[in-house]
């Protein structure tokens, strides 16, 4: 009874052993690439349990997740104005041909990064070296990566990758070019600011010429109206007059007389030097 237990347990035992040599598992993170003696056999990218030859097959697994490809110092780059820049970047790609990969590369990450790094450093520097400082800060910096996405892209699939973004985290002008364009912008803002200065300047002295001219035409017809007002009260004023003297010549007279003598003694300072028989002084002789 012993020995059947015995021989039960040891066949168990080499079950298993068997069926570890026979079956692994793929996680849904990876793929997994089944050799023989050294030559890929097959692929498989789905998760789940799978079957191999033991002791003649052999299995490696890749990872199938998105990974990023950072630059460690940004790059120096030239622009077609023979200006340097410093640009941060990374990348983001996946093994999408696990066979191929493992042709190309031999399976290896470090070699793949650098491969990868290389490309998108060569393509950088060709899509910087046609453009301008400004386009490149701001004016295509979207089209520059859609651009390097793409070209990225053809040369990793040659090797089993897949580019699926390229971004540039930063670009700005090493310390010497970038005094030397902030002076440049310096002194554009100072011409421009100039020049809004003068052309305020021209307008203002326009509006106030516009000003003064429409001030010395205001007076000009305003004057001309007030001596026309005043020229038709004169007129009026000596119709009256007239029209009253003719009515009584003696009274027109003596009211005439007494208004030169209101405005005559109007002051104790005044000196009137006049014979004492003349006329003005006809109403003051002869009361009646």
């Amino acid at each position: 009874m012993n020995a059947r237990l015995q021989i039960v347990g040891a066949l168990l035992g080499l079950l298993l052993i068997i069926a570890s040599m026979c079956l692994f598992t793929v996680d849904q993170r990876q793929f997994a690439v089944i050799f023989q003696l050294g030559e890929v056999k097959k692929v498989i990218t789905e998760p789940g349990l799978h079957f191999k030859l033991p002791m003649v097959q052999n299995v490696r697994f890749f990872d199938n997740r998105v990974q990023t490809l950072d630059s460690q110092e940004p790059e120096r780059f030239i622009t077609s104005e023979k200006k340097n820049v410093l640009v941060d970047s990374y990348v983001k790609w996946r093994i999408v041909d696990p066979q191929l990969y493992y042709v190309s590369v031999g399976g290896d990450e470090s070699r793949a990064r650098t491969r990868l790094a290389q490309t998108v450093n060569d393509g950088l520097r060709g899509e910087f070296g046609k453009r301008t400082v400004h386009d490149v800060v701001s004016g295509a910096r979207d089209q520059i990566m859609e651009e390097m996405r793409g070209k990225a892209d053809t040369d990793a699939r040659k090797i089993g990758v897949q580019i699926l973004d390229v971004r540039l985290k930063r670009v700005e002008l090493p310390q010497e070019v970038s005094e030397a364009v902030y002076r440049r912008m310096e002194a554009e803002r100072k011409r421009v600011a100039n020049e809004l200065r003068s052309e305020g300047s021209a307008e203002a002295e326009k509006i106030r010429a516009d000003a003064d001219r429409q001030r010395e035409v205001i007076i000009a017809d305003a004057y001309r109206d007030a001596q026309k007002i005043k020229g038709e009260g004169d007129a009026k004023a000596a119709a009256t007059y007239a029209q009253a003297f003719g009515q009584n010549p003696e009274f027109y007279a003596f009211y005439r007389s007494l208004e030169a003598y209101r405005n005559t003694f109007n002051s104790k300072n005044d000196v009137l030097v006049v014979e004492p028989n003349s006329d003005f002084f006809k109403y003051l002789k002869n009361p009646k």
